[in-house]
């Protein structure tokens, strides 16, 4: 590789560095040596170097594959170990000076070892090595080393002397210190440190956001896309590359986590994340490299609405694995997924499945390797059902999957039978087969059919062939990969299904391709010869990108630029693509054949490519390809039926066969693809299998959609370090990571990029967006002037941009400036608006504010006068109820004291009387003998005194006989017209009975009916006293007590019933006004807070209980009324008979 030399200026302001021509200090004129470039001395260092960072935040949520207990190794040696401030303070010896003592010298193994010159004579050199050694080297063989002060530095454009061990120091130099991340001009490195470190975290998410830390960083990376996405309105796309075990997974995820973080809100978010257990579960394994290898690539593609946040995300899968299903090299394991099924299934889905431990599966079993160190495969099973269940996949569709699982696994343990001499087989039926059938849910017998013989049609007719041992487990097998293939491809489909439902799709996206790294094994086979075909792709798509569309792009612009050499790969991509002599075509070819062998691939590789200098044929059926990460050699056993990837159309209508749904879905999709149309000739007897693709051709059709697309966006670049190949933490090997740099080709990254302008844009667009900026009002208007002026009034030195014919070309950093003083202008112009715009909003608000606070007052104002009127006659209700209970509870007091006084009365007068008949004598009872006479002694004043009462009460006794003889006649009078006087009573009875609704005409009658036998009273009773003046004065005094008895009798009478007529009014005022008024609320004629309904209800039985009390006193007072009547006959009987009897006398 050669390099040529970059004329340039010194930096300015941001500028680290710029090539300048190196020449190596104390040689002469012939030893000078064109190794690296140079910066003069006034360089800026970043003041931003990693050493001393202190730990914040939390650590990343890594994969639980990282081995965090080995052993570290001891690291490579190294001549000096002083740290930073030492090496920046104690050591006062000239740039220069040091220049001509320190060198670097690679020893005999490789390893470069930092050495002291000593003495310096012609072209030979005496150099100190780290143990005292002192050797005597050629100069050619020294490589110039940079000062101390650039040890560490964080961007490999900083260096002084950019050369391999260099470049080598600076990366272990902070990978020592948990420092893993480089930048290379445009290319982050990233250093896998096989073990957490303190560099992720909510902290370090918002420093990187608020721009606070610039240090290099996947979130600065991912930063970066997110930004230019929003600015450019372009599509970004971060490619992660590297070996496998370098740590593309967790890089990948450590970027999904930042955007989730920056784009976050909807919750797909999270979804998005809880995708990475789900596809490494089924998508990743144990192997000799890596405890968490991806065995498969996968495009996560996240869709972004117009403000930033988002909206969805698609996953694109490539070329799985089949293989690993069904046997696993010797250390290594099968995917995670069926380690953790056997782990961590829940007692009733392991009796549902009649699952086993993992040792007892012969899929499993042949590698005798079953645990990852660190891994709690049960525990990674609850995560991935989580998982399932925040993706939306369904219980039942749960349950299909790991049953399909637990049948891959069953069939693994089905045994073959010899059944004939020609060695046909038959499946054994025993538990694996039993346990297979009934998981998929098809008939056992169509299940032996399909495992032990093949259906072959010849013309109209179909032959059924029986197959022998090797067929018959090679067409189990196949049947297993099958199933598992298609559930990994379902499964993605759901998780497709779970991301986009609902979201709106605005075209910008950032997509993150995560795809299996270079691999070079001792023994490698049609999966390494596609897993670094598709690597020889993504290499030439860097390389496109960083090296050819720079360097064309600015010779078609016409920048003044030096070409800078690179080894490109096109001859090794030809050799895999080339038509129709290419390694693709070949095996296309040769797999259309029946009676095709691998061997017979290997020979025609070699008769036709031998001349190709990227290929050599080897012995037997081995080939070598000269990758650009070096030479491996394939072994092509097993090519032809891996690209076939059999499977008869017997199986596939086995799965159509099935009840279960899965298994149908399957077989539909496979028997979809068989159908669509052949890309070339692949033409091979076997019905359904004749128009189905080859491996090869899908994954070359999937892999040109991949760089298409990736070709419409802009690339940011990740290259994925692996230090060692024991993943020991600490341990760095300098021939591993330098082969991996000059694989991805960092050096050559950083050359261009310190020599070349990273940041360009056309002059519409810089017109467009920084003329605002312009103090003065440039005559001409077009976009090249506007943008001379922009550069002119900005300082920017020529040496840091130059015009080309449809862009602007700049250097690292000076666009900055100018973003930043556009920032500031934007933020301070949308800070006055603010104001401005806050002020009328203000202005319009207290407008707005006076008007509500006057309608308000109007509608509060009718509200609490229609409150005040309902108040105010519930409060008249209230009185009047008040005064009913209250009178009603005096009433009640008033006869409690009445019967409380009566009772005293009666204890008193009780004993007065005993007391007053204290001297009686006592009267003693007894019981006499015989039949004696009880005797009473009392005393004999007092039996004189009854003596004299009883004559004087025969005395009256005969008068009142007397004097009721003469009024038995007026009583008979008085009968007659007390009779009439009933009838009245009755016919009035029946009037009341008749007419309750005129109850006040009725009861005016009863009013006047008594007002006239009152008068009528009054007038006989007046007569009588004036005819029997002289003859009854002795009984005056009893004739006007009875008169005035009746006179009385008949006033109570008249009060009680003008009583009941004045509260019928009142009532029928009352409830006639509440009813009206409700009739008016629920016609809507007034408005109240109230149930016009539910208080008619309530007035009704209200009415309906007064009415009934009402009713129950009206009967009480003519029971009473009738009573009066009653007391009054005898007295008017004596009345009218005395008077009577006075007449006749």
């Amino acid at each position: 590789m050669s390099q040529k030399k970059v004329k340039g200026s010194p930096s300015l302001q941001s500028i680290k560095s710029l090539p300048v021509d190196l020449r190596f200090v104390g040689s002469s004129g012939s030893n000078r040596m064109n190794i690296s470039d140079n910066v003069s001395d006034n360089v800026e260092l970043s003041s931003d170097s990693a050493e001393g960072r202190s730990d914040i935040g939390s650590e990343n949520d890594e994969s639980p594959y990282y081995n965090l207990d080995m052993p570290a190794k001891n690291t490579p040696t190294r001549s000096t170990k002083r740290s930073n401030v030492d090496s920046k303070w104690s050591d006062t010896t000239p740039y220069t000076t040091k220049k001509k003592l320190q060198s670097w010298f690679q020893l005999p193994d490789g390893n470069w070892e930092l050495a002291t010159i000593l003495q310096t004579s012609g072209n030979e050199s005496l150099i100190s090595l780290a143990n005292e050694k002192v050797l005597k080297v050629n100069m050619e063989s020294l490589v110039p080393s940079n000062p101390d002060i650039l040890d560490g530095v964080d961007d490999l454009m900083q260096l002084s002397y950019l050369n391999e061990p260099s470049v080598l120091y600076n990366l272990q130099y902070r990978y020592n210190q948990d420092m893993i991340y480089t930048k290379a001009g445009p290319v982050l490195v990233a250093v896998n440190p096989f073990k957490k470190v303190s560099l992720y975290g909510d902290d370090y998410i918002d420093a990187y956001k608020c721009k606070s830390m610039a240090s290099p960083h996947v979130y600065a990376i991912t930063d970066a896309a997110m930004r230019e996405m929003i600015r450019d309105e372009v599509n970004q796309s971060i490619i992660i590359s590297g070996e496998s075990g370098a740590g593309k997974t967790e890089t990948a995820k450590i970027a999904m986590q930042y955007l989730a973080a920056l784009g976050g809100g909807s919750g797909i978010e999270y979804e998005i994340l809880k995708t990475n257990p789900i596809l490494e579960a089924f998508g990743n394994a144990k192997t000799l490299r890596n405890d968490n290898s991806s065995r498969f690539g996968k495009l996560i593609e996240i869709h972004f609405s117009e403000t930033g946040k988002i909206s969805g995300a698609s996953i694109q899968t490539f070329l799985l694995e089949k293989s690993r299903v069904v046997q696993s090299s010797v250390g290594e394991r099968s995917y995670h997924i069926f380690y953790q099924l056997c782990a961590g299934a829940p007692l009733l889905l392991r009796e549902k499945l009649n699952l086993r431990n993992a040792d007892e599966f012969k899929y499993l079993s042949h590698s005798n390797c079953f645990t990852v160190s660190g891994v709690d495969d049960a525990e990674q099973f609850r995560v991935v059902t989580e998982a399932l269940n925040i993706v939306h996949v369904a219980k039942e569709s749960q349950d299909s999957v790991f049953a399909m699982l637990a049948a891959v696994l069953w069939l693994g343990n089905v045994s073959f039978t010899v059944i004939d001499s020609e060695n046909h087989v038959e499946p054994v039926v025993d538990e694996g087969l039993v346990n297979v059938a009934t998981l998929i849910e098809c008939n056992i017998e169509e299940l032996k059919l399909a495992l032990s013989t093949r259906k072959m049609r010849v013309g109209n007719d179909t032959i059924v062939q029986k197959l022998t041992l090797p067929q018959a487990i090679d067409t189990r097998d196949a049947l297993a990969k099958s199933i598992y293939s298609c559930l990994f491809d379902w499964l993605v489909e759901q998780i497709n299904k779970s991301l986009a439902v609902g979201k709106i799709r605005t075209g910008r996206s950032i997509s993150i391709l995560d795809i299996y790294g270079f691999e070079s094994f001792e023994r490698n086979s049609f999966e390494q010869f596609c897993i670094n075909y598709a690597n020889e792709r993504l290499q030439q798509h860097f390389n496109r990108h960083l090296f050819k569309l720079e360097q064309e792009e600015y010779i078609q612009d016409g920048i003044d630029w030096t070409k800078v050499d690179f080894e490109d790969n096109q001859d090794c991509l030809n050799l895999f693509e080339k038509k129709p002599l290419g390694l693709q075509s070949l095996l296309d070819e040769e797999s259309t054949f029946p009676n095709g062998t691998d061997l017979s691939f290997a020979n025609k590789l070699k008769q036709h490519l031998n001349s190709n200098p990227c290929f050599r044929g080897e012995r037997g059926k081995a080939f070598t390809v000269s990758h650009f990460a070096g030479e491996v050699t394939y072994d092509t056993t097993r090519f032809l039926e891996k690209n076939r990837d059999l499977l008869h159309l017997d199986s596939i209508q086995l799965l159509s066969s099935c009840t279960c749904p899965l298994p149908q879905a399957f077989a539909s999709s496979m028997l979809t693809q068989s159908e669509k149309p052949v890309v070339g000739a692949l033409y091979k007897s076997g019905g359904a299998n004749s128009q189905k693709l080859s491996v090869t051709t899908k994954f070359k059709g999937q892999l040109f959609q991949l760089m298409k697309r990736l070709e419409n966006t802009t690339p940011h670049f990740i290259r994925c370090i692996k230090p060692n190949n024991t993943q020991s933490p600490g341990s760095y090997s300098q021939e591993l990571v330098l082969q991996q740099l000059r694989c991805c080709g960092v050096l050559e990254v950083v050359r261009i990029s310190r020599s070349g302008f990273p940041t360009r844009m056309t002059h519409q667009k810089f017109a467009k967006r920084y003329g605002f900026l312009l103090l003065d009002h440039v005559a001409s208007q077009d976009p090249l002037s506007v943008s001379v002026a922009i550069l002119h009034q900005f300082n920017i030195l020529p040496e840091m941009y130059q015009v080309g014919y449809t862009k602007l070309f700049f250097r690292t950093g000076q666009i900055g400036v100018l973003e930043d003083t556009r920032n500031r202008t934007l933020h301070g112009i949308l800070r006055l608006q603010s104001y401005f715009r806050g002020h009328q909003a203000r202005c319009r608000l207290k407008e707005l504010k006076r008007g509500i606070v006057t309608l308000q007052s109007f509608f509060r104002g009718e509200k609490t006068r229609k409150e005040y009127s309902i108040l105010l006659q519930r409060h008249r209700a209230a009185i009047r109820i008040q005064k009913r209970i209250k009178a009603r509870i005096c009433r009640n007091k008033f006869r409690r004291l009445n019967e409380a006084s009566t009772a005293i009365q009666s204890v008193i007068r009780g004993w007065l009387v005993r007391r007053c008949s204290g001297d009686i004598g006592l009267l003693q009872f007894g019981e006499r003998k015989g039949t004696e006479p009880e005797e009473v002694l009392v005393k004999s004043t007092f039996l004189a005194e009854l003596q004299r009462r009883v004559l004087r009460a025969e005395a009256t006794l005969r008068e009142k006989e007397e004097e009721n003889e003469i009024l038995s006649q007026r009583l008979q009078q008085y009968e007659n017209r007390w009779s009439e006087y009933e009838l009245k009573m009755n016919s009035m009875e029946q009037v009341w009975q008749k007419q309750m609704r005129s109850l006040q005409s009725s009861l005016s009658i009863a009013k006047k009916s008594l007002a006239f036998e009152s008068d009528y009273s009054q007038r006989n009773s007046d007569a009588s006293v004036n005819e029997n003046d002289d003859q009854e004065s002795t009984s005056w005094e009893t004739k006007a007590h009875e008169i005035n008895g009746v006179r009385s009798s008949t006033s109570a009478g008249t009060g009680v019933i003008g009583r009941l007529a004045e509260e019928f009014e009142q009532r029928s005022q009352v409830f006639g006004d509440d009813a009206k008024f409700l009739v008016e609320v629920k016609s809507g004629q007034v408005e109240a807070g109230l149930d016009p309904d539910s208080e008619l209800r309530r007035l009704k039985q209200m009415f309906e209980g007064w009415k009934k009390d009402y009713g129950a006193r009206l009967r009480e007072t003519k029971v009473i009324l009738h009573k009066l009547g009653n007391e009054e006959e005898p007295t008017r009987k004596k009345w009218w008979g005395r008077r009577n009897s006075t007449r006749m006398g």
